[in-house]
């Protein structure tokens, strides 16, 4: 498990219909869904470690 703290805002995003239901099924579907935007955050060369979100 990552041992960097989680942001205090929660990232929401709207999905086709039926994708929650078959997403929460998935095991541990939160922490493999947090991987996969880090993959993608250093894929477009960005470091998810130093960024800065702005509301």
């Amino acid at each position: 498990m990552n041992a960097e703290p989680f942001d205090k805002s929660p990232l929401c995003f709207a999905v086709r219909r039926g994708v929650r239901e078959k997403l929460k099924a998935i095991p541990n579907w939160q922490e493999r869904l947090r991987e996969l935007v880090d993959e993608l955050l250093e894929e477009t060369g960005d470091n998810c470690q130093q960024m800065t979100m702005i509301v």
